[in-house]
C-alpha cells in the first residue's frame, strides 16, 4: 500500500450524526408500537375475563376481535399519516403519531366495559398507523444507497425489541391480579416523553423539504407539465393514475397483506399455543407464554437486522423469496408436528427470525418504489391497506380455534397465503444499489 492508497471504509464510518438520530427516532419510535402491540396480544385473555366474563368459550373470537378492530385503526391511520407526513413533513408527523397513540394506550388502561375496551383499542390503533410511514420515509431519505436497507433492518427491530420488552415486564406483572392488563397498558403512556427529544434532536428530511418547496412554487400555476402536476395533485390520487406507481403499488400491497394477514392469523397464537401445551404438561400457562413471547422476538430481532444485510448482499427478491419460503415451512412445524415443550420454543426463535423478521422487507423495499413527494403516501398505503384484509386473519383464526379445538390447523391453513407472496416477488424490480427516485 502506497502512502496515498486508504482503506476502504467500512458501510458505517461515513455516516454522520444527523443520520444515526433519525435512526433512533424511527426505531423507538417502532419499539413504542411494538410494545403496545404486543401487550394487547398478551392482556387480551386477562382483559376480557374482567370486563366479559360472559364471552365463555368464545374466548378466542372476542380475542380475535379485538386484535382486528386494532388492525382496522391501524390500516386506516397509516394511510391518513402517511398522506399526512408528504405534506405536513416526516418530523412533524412523527411527533403528532407518538404523542396520540401513547395518549389513547393510556386511556385504555382506564376502559370499564368491553364495549369501551374495544373503541379505545380502535383509536389506538388509527394513532399507531402513522408511525411507521414517516418514519420509513425519513431514513430511507437520510442514509445513504449503500447503508439503506441496513438502517431500514435496524428500524424494524425496534418492533421485535418491543415485542420483548413487552413480554419482559408481563413476566412480572401478570401476577399482580386481575388488574394487572391495566398496569401494562399505562406503561405505555412513557412514549409520550420520548416526544420531547424528537421535537430537539431529529432534522428534517432535506429531500422533503426541497419537495415542500417545490410545491410552493407551483401553486397557483394554471399550465402544468406532467412531471409538475404529479407535484400538485393529491398524493394517494397519483400514486393509483400514475400506471407504473399502480402497478408497484398493487404488488407492494399484495407482499404486504401476505406478511400482515400470516403474521396476525397465526404468530400472535404463539404465546396462547405454547402456553396450552405448558398446561397439558402441568406448567404455568402464563409463565411458559410469557417465555414463548421472549424466545419468539429474540429470534425476530434478528431476523429483521439479518434482512436488512441480506438484501444488500443478494439482491431484494432472493431475500425475500428465502423468508416467505422458510416461513411456509416452519408454520406447521411448530404447531402440528412438534410436541415437546423444549423443542417448540427453540422452533419459537427460528420461527420468529423468518415470519416476523420478514416485515424489514417493507422499510427496505417500499420507499424505493417511490419518488420523494410520495414516498410516505405509496409506503404508507402498501404497508397499510393490506389491514383491511388482514383483520381477517384474526378472526378466522379464532373461529377455527374455537370450533376444531386446536391451533395447529388454524395455523396451517392461513400459513398457505405465504405461497401467494412467493408468486408475487419476481413481478417486482430489483432496486439493489440504486438511487431513491425522485421523479
Amino acid at each position: 500500500m502506497t502512502e496515498t492508497d486508504t482503506p476502504p471504509q467500512r458501510w458505517y464510518q461515513t455516516l454522520d450524526r444527523t443520520q444515526w438520530r433519525a435512526l433512533t427516532a424511527a426505531n423507538l419510535g417502532w419499539l413504542f408500537d411494538g410494545f403496545e402491540t404486543y401487550a394487547l396480544i398478551l392482556t387480551a385473555g386477562s382483559a376480557l375475563r374482567q370486563l366479559a366474563p360472559e364471552a365463555g368459550g368464545q374466548s378466542a373470537f372476542h380475542i380475535g376481535l379485538t386484535i382486528a378492530l386494532t388492525l382496522l385503526g391501524w390500516g386506516a391511520g397509516g394511510i391518513i399519516g402517511g398522506i399526512v407526513a408528504d405534506y405536513v413533513g416526516r418530523r412533524r408527523m412523527l411527533l403528532t403519531s407518538i404523542v396520540l397513540y401513547s395518549l389513547f394506550t393510556g386511556l385504555s388502561a382506564f376502559a370499564w366495559s368491553w364495549e369501551s375496551f374495544l373503541v379505545l383499542r380502535l383509536l389506538t390503533g388509527i394513532t399507531l398507523g402513522s408511525e411507521w410511514g414517516t418514519g420509513t420515509a425519513l431514513v430511507a431519505e437520510l442514509w445513504p444507497t449503500r447503508a439503506r436497507a441496513k438502517a431500514a433492518g435496524f428500524m424494524q427491530c425496534g418492533l421485535g425489541l418491543g415485542f420483548f420488552v413487552a413480554s419482559a415486564c408481563w413476566h412480572f406483572i401478570a401476577p399482580l391480579g386481575p388488574d394487572a392488563w391495566r398496569y401494562m397498558f399505562l406503561l405505555g403512556v412513557l412514549p409520550a416523553l420520548f416526544a420531547l427529544w424528537l421535537r430537539r434532536g431529529v432534522p428534517e428530511s432535506e429531500r422533503w423539504t426541497k419537495v415542500r418547496n417545490r410545491r410552493t412554487e407551483l401553486r397557483g400555476h394554471e399550465e402544468l407539465s406532467d412531471a409538475d402536476r404529479s407535484y400538485t395533485r393529491f398524493t394517494l390520487r397519483q400514486i393509483m393514475v400514475d400506471p407504473k406507481l399502480r402497478r408497484l403499488t398493487i404488488l407492494g400491497s399484495i407482499m404486504s397483506t401476505v406478511t400482515t394477514l400470516a403474521w396476525w392469523g397465526i404468530s400472535t397464537w404463539v404465546p396462547a399455543y405454547v402456553g396450552s401445551v405448558a398446561a397439558r404438561d402441568g406448567h404455568s400457562a402464563e409463565s411458559f407464554a410469557s417465555t414463548a413471547g421472549m424466545v419468539y422476538n429474540v429470534g425476530a430481532i434478528a431476523g429483521y437486522i439479518s434482512l436488512g444485510f441480506l438484501a444488500d448482499r443478494f439482491g431484494r427478491k432472493a431475500t425475500v423469496l428465502l423468508y416467505f419460503g422458510a416461513s411456509l415451512v416452519l408454520t406447521p412445524v411448530l404447531f402440528l408436528w412438534t410436541q415437546n415443550l423444549a423443542l417448540i420454543l427453540l422452533l419459537c426463535v427460528v420461527n420468529g427470525f423468518f415470519t416476523l423478521g420478514q416485515y424489514t422487507w417493507m422499510p427496505v423495499w417500499l420507499p424505493e418504489f417511490y419518488p420523494t413527494h410520495l414516498r410516505a403516501t405509496g409506503a404508507a398505503f402498501a404497508f397499510n391497506a393490506a389491514r383491511f384484509i388482514a383483520f381477517l386473519g384474526p378472526l378466522t383464526a379464532g373461529t377455527i380455534i374455537d370450533r376444531l379445538g386446536g391451533y395447529g390447523i388454524a395455523a396451517s391453513t392461513l400459513g398457505l397465503v405465504y405461497v401467494v407472496g412467493m408468486l408475487v416477488v419476481p413481478f417486482c424490480p430489483e432496486t439493489r444499489g440504486r438511487q431513491l427516485p425522485e421523479s
